[in-house]
């Protein structure tokens, strides 16, 4: 059932916001923040990067054509439903190894779908509605394994991969030194971090943490809500590591 919630067209789904270092944010502003997922993209001299695809729902390359004006490589920080339903539309997909295998075969409970896809994720409906029992992601195949340590290079910015482990086992992070973006999957945002997906792992997310928290970030730009500096990435971190280090708390160590 789709309830009495009215549905969006097509034409309105994305909406597109420039920030500084030609960063360009698409995301999906008829669904909840906390499952709208930022969809982000460079322009580099040889080809453009795409830092996930959101949900699926409606077509990013036809919403936006010009995706399709240049090579892109379509990274998935993560291989969660929200980040990878258009990975399918890109012809150069990459992903952590570790994930690899959720691309290829995205079931609903290896992907979270069947635990966070509700209908009531939804301000507004997708223009075809919305059925939970009938939402899939596509496949889509990784092109290309990235690791930590891995180099994207787009001719005039190169963005380096960084493995951050936690909210699941193959997220990652890219990163640019020349600059200091940090496009940061859901590893740090602005909101309620999530780990306790089946594949979470919070000792590896605290570890995590210490090494993200060494980085001389600039702008950050997460999975989730709005984008800041390094005065608040540092807060977002300490607050997390110091929530699980309560005593009492089964993570605390």
């Amino acid at each position: 059932m789709t309830g009495e919630r009215p549905r969006a067209e097509a034409r309105d789904w994305y909406r597109v916001t420039r920030f500084a270092h030609g960063v360009t944010r698409i995301d999906e502003h008829h669904i909840d923040p906390f499952y709208r997922c930022n969809i982000w993209h460079v322009r580099g001299r040889d080809g453009d990067l795409l830092v996930d695809s959101g949900m699926g729902v409606v077509s990013l390359r036809r919403q936006m054509p010009w995706l399709a004006e240049r090579p892109v490589l379509a990274v998935a920080s993560h291989a969660h439903f929200d980040h990878v339903g258009n990975h399918h539309e890109f012809d150069a997909r990459a992903c952590h190894p570790a994930e690899a295998h959720i691309l290829a075969d995205p079931r609903g409970d290896w992907n979270l779908a069947d635990r966070y896809a509700v209908i009531e994720m939804f301000e507004r409906l997708p223009p075809d509605g919305y059925e939970q029992a009938a939402y899939a992601v596509r496949a889509a195949p990784a092109t290309r394994l990235v690791e930590a340590g891995d180099v994207i290079d787009l001719g005039d910015r190169v963005f380096t991969v960084l493995h951050v482990p936690g909210h699941s086992p193959g997220s990652i992070a890219l990163w640019e030194a020349a600059t200091g973006v940090l496009f940061s999957g859901d590893a740090v945002y602005d909101g309620p971090l999530v780990d306790d997906a089946y594949h979470s792992n919070v000792p590896a997310y605290l570890e995590t943490m210490a090494r993200l928290r060494a980085l001389p970030v600039g702008d950050v730009h997460g999975g989730h809500f709005d984008s800041f500096g390094r005065e608040r990435f540092r807060q977002l971190i300490d607050d997390y590591v110091a929530g699980k280090r309560k005593p009492g708390c089964p993570t605390a160590r």
